[in-house]
């Protein structure tokens, strides 16, 4: 195998750990989520890595298809980084905000449910074939985009903080990654809006509810994902 051939090879295995790299500093800035980094909270600056750990997910797939350097490893690399830019930085956000609000609590220790839930998604994605044109469970970038926006409206103003209704919410969304639901491909198959209505109508949601909530409408986005999952899923079964 040539130099070049193996530098072609490796680009999409490198922009993947950009991922990686992206996603650790997430963490990093997750554990330090009230600290002033030039005129930035540490969460949004967070928040900022986890947003280019996506890009770097999109890209790096991407990359691979146009260079025609598809790989098992590359496959394997993507799952592994996606665990920590995905389900640990949006769990160190959770695990912060508690510990700050609550120093002492328990509760803080819950939000690892979301890390643990995410890679035990990933590792059933990996060896699930059926799951090329829907996901069974909420796949793990959602549940990082849930977390965003429930941790803005937390840190943005921290009497939003009720210890039941967090616990609630990490028990529900890590369970929802883990559960036997299918969810709809964010992938269009086709622009006709009988076969995409709800991919446009979740568009539509996520365009209006950041336009009134800001970052905190992402987690409402999700949570309308989840919704019209729940009605596909049920017109496919009765179908």
């Amino acid at each position: 195998m040539s130099i070049l051939t193996t530098i072609k090879n490796n680009i999409p295995n490198s922009i993947t750990c950009l991922n990686l790299v992206s996603g650790s500093l997430a963490c990093i800035y997750a554990l330090r989520g009230g600290d002033d980094f030039g005129g930035l909270f540490g969460y949004q600056v967070a928040f900022i890595m986890i947003a280019a750990a996506a890009v770097f997910d999109f890209c790096d797939g991407l990359v691979a298809r146009l260079l025609h350097a598809v790989s098992a490893i590359g496959k394997e690399l993507d799952s592994l980084c996606d665990a920590v830019s995905f389900g640990l930085a949006p769990a160190l956000l959770v695990y912060n905000f508690i510990a700050t609000a609550s120093p002492g609590s328990p509760l803080c220790y819950l939000a690892l449910a979301i890390a643990v839930c995410g890679v035990l998604r990933l590792a059933r994605f990996n060896v699930d074939a059926t799951q090329s044109t829907s996901f069974l469970g909420m796949p793990i970038p959602a549940n990082a985009i849930f977390w965003i926006g429930f941790s803005n409206w937390l840190y943005s103003d921290p009497t939003n903080y009720h210890p039941l209704l967090l616990a609630a919410a990490i028990i529900a969304i890590s369970l929802s990654m883990v559960c036997t639901l299918r969810m709809f491909s964010f992938k269009f198959k086709s622009f006709s809006l009988a076969a995409s209505w709800h991919r446009y109508l979740l568009i539509a949601a996520a365009i209006v509810l950041v336009a009134v909530q800001g970052v905190t409408g992402l987690a409402s986005t999700i949570a309308v994902y989840i919704l019209l999952s729940l009605i596909t899923h049920s017109r496919t079964k009765r179908e």
